[in-house]
C-alpha cells in the first residue's frame, strides 16, 4: 500500500518532463511506498508517449499518466486530489530536479510530525546558460523563485509561502480547500498565483506553513526565459495574476494602493544598484503595473 504521491502536473513539455522523471527515479524511498501521478493537461506534443516509454523502463516504478482535459494548471491541481490514492501528497513542476531524499523527507515529515498538514521545501535556481548579468534577487525571484531558510525544519517566515514546485499537505486539508481556477497557467500563459492564495487561505484558517530543508529542488531555467520579451511578458502576467488574486479575496483596491508603495521602494532601491541591474528592476515594476490594472485583469 502506498505511503505518499508525488503529482507533477505538465502541458507540452514532454523533454523537461523527462528530466524530472530521471531525478523521481533515484529516489532514496522503496518504491513500494509511493506512487508518481502525472496530470497531463491535455497536452498535444508527445508526452503520453514518452511518459509510457519511460514508465516501461522503470517497472520498479508505480507511474500513472492521467489527462486532464480542462486547461490550466489549477484544474490540473485539482485532478491531481481527486486521484491520488494517499493522505499524503507532494508536488513538483515538470522543469524541475529533486534531490534522491526528497520524498523521504516528506514522509518523515508527515508520519512524525502528525500536527503538520502542510510544508514547502529548498528551492534552487539553475540556469542552463550562465547567470545574467543584470540579475539581482529581486528580478530573480519571478525568474526562478528560489527559497533557503536554514537548515533546520521550521514555520515559514510570517511574510513567505512555500513554492508551488515544491510542495507537501494532507490531501484531506487540500480538499477542503482546493487551488482556484480563476488562476494558475493556461496553456502558454503565464498567469499564476494559485498556489500562493491557496497557502494564504490554508495561513488564513489556522494551518501552520512548514519550511522542509531536506526536500531540495532545482529549478531549471532555460536561456529563452531570460530573453528581454520573456522577462517583460512574465512581469505583466504577474501583475495580472495579482489583480485575478485580489479580485478573488475582495482587495482589489488595496492591491493598487500597496503598489504605489512598491514603486516608491524600487526607485530607492534603484539608485543603489549598477544599470543593467536597476533598469531591469524598473521593467519589472513598470510591468507588474501594467498587469494589475489591465482590462484582462
Amino acid at each position: 500500500m502506498y505511503r505518499i504521491t508525488l503529482v507533477i502536473p505538465t502541458y507540452n513539455r514532454a523533454a523537461s518532463l523527462m528530466r524530472a522523471l530521471e531525478s523521481v527515479a533515484q529516489q532514496t524511498l522503496d518504491p513500494t511506498l509511493w506512487e508518481c501521478l502525472i496530470i497531463d493537461n491535455a497536452s498535444t506534443d508527445d508526452t503520453a508517449e514518452q511518459v509510457a516509454a519511460f514508465a516501461a523502463a522503470h517497472p520498479t516504478l508505480h507511474i500513472r499518466h492521467v489527462v486532464e482535459p480542462k486547461a490550466g494548471v489549477s484544474h490540473a491541481r485539482n485532478r491531481a486530489l481527486q486521484e491520488a490514492t494517499t493522505e499524503l501528497i507532494c508536488s513538483i513542476d515538470d522543469d524541475e530536479r529533486i534531490n534522491e531524499g526528497f520524498l523521504e523527507a516528506y514522509l518523515r515529515l508527515f508520519e512524525e510530525h502528525p500536527e503538520v498538514c502542510v510544508a514547502g521545501g529548498r528551492i534552487i535556481a539553475e540556469y542552463e546558460g550562465s547567470r545574467p548579468r543584470w540579475m539581482s534577487r529581486w528580478t530573480e525571484r519571478p525568474i526562478a523563485n528560489p527559497m533557503d531558510y536554514g537548515e533546520q525544519l521550521r514555520p515559514f517566515p510570517k511574510r513567505a509561502l512555500p513554492g508551488g514546485g515544491n510542495m507537501g499537505f494532507r490531501r484531506s486539508v487540500a480538499l477542503q480547500f482546493g487551488f482556484a481556477t480563476e488562476l494558475g497557467r493556461v496553456g502558454g500563459k503565464p498567469i499564476g498565483g494559485e498556489e500562493n492564495d491557496f497557502f494564504l487561505r490554508l495561513r488564513e484558517a489556522g494551518y501552520t506553513l512548514w519550511y522542509l530543508p531536506e526536500a531540495i529542488m532545482w529549478h531549471i531555467i532555460p536561456p529563452e526565459k531570460l530573453t528581454d520579451e520573456a522577462f517583460r511578458r512574465l512581469a505583466f502576467h504577474i501583475g495580472i495574476s495579482q489583480a485575478r488574486r485580489a479580485r478573488l479575496r475582495g482587495s482589489i483596491f488595496r492591491a493598487r494602493v500597496a503598489e504605489v508603495a512598491k514603486w516608491c521602494a524600487t526607485l530607492l532601491l534603484c539608485g543603489t544598484l549598477r544599470p543593467a541591474k536597476w533598469g531591469k528592476l524598473f521593467t519589472l515594476r513598470r510591468q507588474i503595473t501594467r498587469g494589475l490594472w489591465h482590462r484582462e485583469a
